[in-house]
C-alpha cells in the first residue's frame, strides 16, 4: 500500500509539475514599441531589414537565442513604426519592457467597430455640406489624393469603386492588392490598394477570421470607404428606401482597404500594421471607425492603446488620421479616439426620417420608424399582445420581453402583432424573426424608459414599427384598457425636410475626456444617423443568417458612419491644399463648422435638451465654409512632442520618438497652450493665461476679435485685431480667463471666441471648469 501511495503522490507531483509548467509558460500578443526609425519614407528595403535583424537581435538578447525571436516575432514594424509584435510568455514581457531601448510594452487588446447595427454610402444631398457639384464631376479635382481605410475590408464589385473615365494610379503610390485566396480583392484606378492583417487574431480569437482576405463579409467596411470616397451612383437605395444619387464626401479621390477587423473586433498589432502600411504606401488621409470599449485610464497609457500610437506616427509623417468618437452616449466622459493629433468626429442626425403609422383600436395613432415597406392593409385590425405574455416555459419572462429567439409561443402569438421591448443582448432585427417564426403578423418595438426618444429605422424582416417610450407608455395603457386590443402599422415612407435637423445622435459618444481634459473632444459632429451608403451582398443587410435578401446599399448608423465624413472632407482640403498639414485642415473644419439646426435653433440632443461642445465640439461639419477658412491654427510634430513633455513624458521618450531630433524643453508650456482650434481649461483656479497663434491662408486682411465669455468667468482677448498681410503669416494673441467668486461650483460652462474679417468667422468653442 505504501509503494502504491507512493506512486500516486509522484504522479500528482508530476501532474502538478506539468501544469505548474503550463501556465507559467501561457502566452499572448505584445507590442514591443521603440519609438521612430532614423530613417524617412525614402528609406530601403535594406534600411527595412536591417531594422527587422536589430528586433530579432533585441528579443534574443532575452529569450537567448535569434531562432527564438524569429519564431515568436509576427510583425516586425520596419518602415515609419519602430517596433515589433510577438507571441511572448508574460515574464518574457516584463522583462522586454525594463529593457532601456523599450519605450513600453503593451498587450494585445481588443477594439470594436463604432456602429449600432441599427441595420445600416453618403447621400450628401441629405447631410446637406457639400461643395458644387461642378467641381466633383468633371475633370481630375480630387483625383490625386488616396484615402485608406482600416476597417473590416471592402466589397469590390460595389459601383461606388468603379474606376470608370479615372486617370492613372498617381505614381508615388506604392501600395497594392495582395490578395492570392479565390474571389479576392482586385484593384482598379479606384480602388487602388487592398491588405490585410490578421496574424494577431489568429493568435487572439482565430475563430472569427473566415478566411485569408481583403474581402468585407459584414458591410461595416465597404459602408464607411464608400461614405469617405464612393464615386456617383444614381438610383441608390435600401429596398426602395433613401432612393437618390450617393456619393462619398470626396468621390473623385482614390481607395486604399487595409482589413484590420475581423466580425466587428480588431486586435492591437494588427492595427498597428495597417497604420504602418497605410502611410508607407502613400496615403493622405487614414479613416478609423473603430476603437476602445472606454476611454484610456489616463495619458499615461497613450502608447499602450494601437490607434493613438498608430495615429501619431501617421501625423508626423503628415498624414491625416479621424477617428469615431465611440457610441457611449450620451454619458458624459464616453469619448474615445481623444488624442489631440486626431480629428475625433461625433454623430448627428440628417433632415430625412422613415416613418410608419401605428394605429391602435381606439383610433389613436402614434408615429414610429422603420424600413420595412410590407403592408397589413389598412382596413384590417390585427391582435395585440404583449410578448411577456408569450413566453414559452423555457425562457424567463425578460428574455420573452425582449423577444429573445425561441421564446414566444406560436400558439399564443399567430396571426397577432407582438409588442416587444428593446433591450437585452437581442439585436433588433432578430426580434422581428422571432415574431415571425412563432407566427406573429408583425412587431411593435417599444423602447425601455432609459432609451426615452431615441428611435431608429432597421430593415424588419416582417411588418414592423419602433416607438418612443413615451408613446410606448400610451399603447400600455390602452392595452390594459381592454381586453381585445388590436393595432394595424401601415408602410413607412421615406420622409425630407424634417425639422430641427441635426441633432445629437443619443448613442454619440460626449465629452469632457477623461483621458485629456486639456483638449475638447470630439471636435466636430458629422451625420451618423440613418446613412445610405455601400454595403456587401455577402450577407444581407441585417446581417442574420435566416435573412436572404441582399442589397448593393445599406442604412446604418454609428459615430462609424460620421467619421468618414470628415474623412472625404478632409481629402477635399488636400486636393484644395495639398501644402496643409494634419492640423490645418482640421482646424479648418472646426473653425467652420455650425451649431444651429435648420430653424436657426441650437443644435440639441435627442431628449430635446440643448447640446454643448462636449456634444458636437465645434459643430455640425460644413465643407463648403472648411475650402476658405480665412485663418487657421496650426500644429507641427515638434508641437505635439512639446504637449506630451508637459504631459509628463521624459526627454528620453521623446527621443526615442523622435529620432533623436528632439528634446523637451527645461519648463514645459501649460498643457491648455498647445494650439488647438479650441480651448478647455478643466481646473481654472482664479485666473489663466492661454496662449493661441494664427496662421493666415487666405487674402491679406484685419480680423478682430469677438467673444462670449463663459457663465460666471471674466474673460479678455490681447490683442482684439490681428492684421495680416500676407499669406502664412503667423499672429499670437492670449485668451485670460478669471474665475468669479460667488458663481463657482457650476461645473464646466461653454463660451466662444470669433476672430473675423467681415467674410470670414473664425470660431473656436472655449470650456471652463472654475474650482477656484
Amino acid at each position: 500500500m505504501a509503494g502504491r501511495a507512493l506512486l500516486i503522490l509522484a504522479a500528482v507531483l508530476l501532474l502538478c509539475a506539468a501544469e505548474c509548467r503550463l501556465v507559467h509558460a501561457w502566452k499572448r500578443s505584445y507590442v514591443v514599441y521603440l519609438g521612430a526609425h532614423p530613417y524617412g519614407r525614402e528609406a530601403t528595403a535594406e534600411d527595412h531589414a536591417r531594422a527587422t535583424e536589430s528586433h530579432h537581435e533585441l528579443l534574443a538578447s532575452v529569450v537567448g537565442s535569434k531562432q527564438a525571436a524569429k519564431d515568436a516575432i509576427f510583425y516586425s514594424y520596419n518602415k515609419n513604426i519602430n517596433g515589433f509584435a510577438a507571441y511572448l510568455e508574460e515574464e518574457v514581457a516584463t522583462q522586454m519592457a525594463k529593457h532601456p531601448d523599450v519605450l513600453t510594452v503593451m498587450p494585445s487588446k481588443m477594439m470594436k467597430l463604432h456602429t449600432t447595427r441599427s441595420w445600416g454610402f453618403m447621400d450628401m444631398e441629405r447631410g446637406g455640406q457639400v461643395l458644387p457639384d461642378s467641381i466633383w464631376k468633371h475633370g481630375r479635382f480630387g483625383q490625386d489624393v488616396i484615402i485608406a481605410s482600416l476597417d473590416s475590408g471592402v466589397w469590390p464589385e460595389s459601383n461606388s469603386f468603379n474606376d470608370e473615365g479615372m486617370a492613372p494610379v498617381p505614381k508615388r503610390w506604392k501600395g497594392s492588392c495582395t490578395d492570392t485566396a479565390k474571389y479576392g480583392v482586385p484593384c482598379n484606378k479606384k480602388l487602388i490598394g487592398a491588405k490585410y492583417f490578421n496574424k494577431d487574431m489568429l493568435l487572439s480569437h482565430p475563430a472569427v477570421v473566415d478566411r485569408n482576405w481583403t474581402r468585407d463579409t459584414e458591410g461595416h467596411g465597404t459602408h464607411t470607404l464608400s461614405t469617405a470616397a464612393g464615386r456617383f451612383v444614381p438610383r441608390a437605395s435600401l429596398f426602395g428606401y433613401a432612393n437618390g444619387t450617393a456619393k462619398g464626401g470626396a468621390p473623385r479621390a482614390r481607395v486604399a482597404v487595409y482589413k484590420v477587423c475581423w466580425t466587428g473586433e480588431c486586435a492591437t498589432a494588427d492595427v498597428i500594421a495597417g497604420f504602418e502600411a497605410a502611410v508607407h504606401d502613400g496615403a493622405d488621409v487614414i479613416t478609423v471607425s473603430f476603437g476602445v470599449d472606454a476611454p484610456l485610464a489616463d495619458a499615461s497609457s497613450y502608447f499602450h492603446e494601437a490607434v493613438t500610437l498608430g495615429s501619431l506616427h501617421a501625423t508626423i509623417h503628415g498624414v491625416a488620421v479621424v477617428c469615431s468618437g465611440g457610441n457611449q452616449g450620451p454619458f458624459e466622459d464616453t469619448v474615445v479616439n481623444s488624442a489631440p493629433w486626431v480629428t475625433t468626429v461625433a454623430a448627428s442626425t440628417v433632415d430625412r426620417d422613415f416613418p410608419d403609422q401605428l394605429t391602435l383600436g381606439n383610433n389613436a395613432t402614434m408615429r414610429g420608424i422603420s424600413l420595412e415597406a410590407s403592408d397589413l392593409h389598412s382596413d384590417k385590425l390585427f391582435p395585440l399582445i404583449n410578448a411577456s405574455s408569450a413566453a414559452l416555459p423555457n425562457c424567463t419572462v425578460n428574455l420573452a420581453t425582449n423577444c429573445a429567439t425561441g421564446c414566444l409561443d406560436p400558439a399564443k402569438v399567430k396571426g397577432k402583432i407582438v409588442v416587444c421591448v428593446r433591450g437585452g443582448d437581442v439585436p433588433r432585427v432578430m426580434m422581428g424573426m422571432t415574431v415571425l417564426n412563432a407566427g406573429g403578423v408583425g412587431m411593435i418595438l417599444a423602447n425601455g424608459e432609459m432609451d426615452g426618444n431615441d428611435i431608429q429605422a432597421d430593415p424588419h424582416v416582417l411588418p414592423a414599427t419602433m416607438i418612443t417610450y413615451t408613446e410606448a407608455v400610451s399603447l400600455y395603457n390602452y392595452m390594459s384598457s381592454t381586453s381585445d386590443p388590436a393595432a394595424n402599422i401601415s408602410p413607412s415612407k421615406t420622409e425630407l425636410g424634417v425639422k430641427n435637423s441635426p441633432s445629437i445622435a443619443a448613442f454619440s459618444a460626449h465629452g469632457p475626456s477623461g483621458t485629456l481634459p486639456y483638449v475638447l473632444k470630439p471636435d466636430v459632429a458629422a451625420p451618423g444617423v440613418d446613412i445610405l451608403a455601400a454595403f456587401t451582398e455577402y450577407v444581407s443587410p441585417t446581417e442574420v443568417a435566416a435573412d436572404k435578401r441582399r442589397s448593393e446599399y445599406a442604412i446604418m448608423s454609428g459615430t462609424s458612419m460620421a467619421c468618414p465624413h470628415v474623412s472625404g472632407v478632409m481629402g477635399l482640403l488636400k486636393a484644395a491644399h495639398p501644402n496643409w498639414s494634419p492640423a490645418m485642415m482640421r482646424s479648418a473644419v472646426m473653425t467652420t463648422a455650425r451649431t444651429q439646426d435648420n430653424t436657426g435653433a441650437p443644435m440639441r440632443e435627442m431628449d430635446g435638451k440643448e447640446a454643448t461642445p462636449f456634444a458636437y465640439g465645434s459643430g455640425n461639419v460644413h465643407p463648403n465654409r472648411a475650402v476658405d477658412p480665412g485663418l487657421v491654427y496650426d500644429i507641427t510634430p515638434n508641437g505635439y512632442f512639446t504637449f506630451l513633455c508637459s504631459l509628463g513624458f521624459s526627454t528620453k521618450d521623446l527621443s526615442r520618438l523622435s529620432s533623436g531630433k528632439f528634446t523637451c524643453p527645461a519648463k514645459p508650456p501649460p498643457m491648455e497652450d498647445l494650439n488647438y482650434p479650441s480651448i478647455a481649461v478643466p481646473a481654472l483656479r482664479r485666473r489663466m493665461t492661454i496662449k493661441r497663434r494664427l496662421k493666415n491662408v487666405g487674402r491679406p486682411g484685419t480680423y478682430r476679435a469677438s467673444w462670449r465669455a463663459p457663465f460666471g468667468v471674466n474673460m479678455t482677448v490681447d490683442p482684439t485685431v490681428l492684421v495680416f498681410e500676407k499669406a502664412g503669416e503667423e499672429k499670437e494673441f492670449k485668451v485670460k480667463v478669471a474665475s468669479e467668486k460667488d458663481k463657482l461650483g457650476r461645473g464646466y460652462v461653454f463660451g466662444k471666441l470669433v476672430w473675423s474679417d467681415g467674410t470670414h468667422y473664425v470660431r473656436s468653442p472655449i470650456v471652463v471648469n472654475a474650482l477656484d
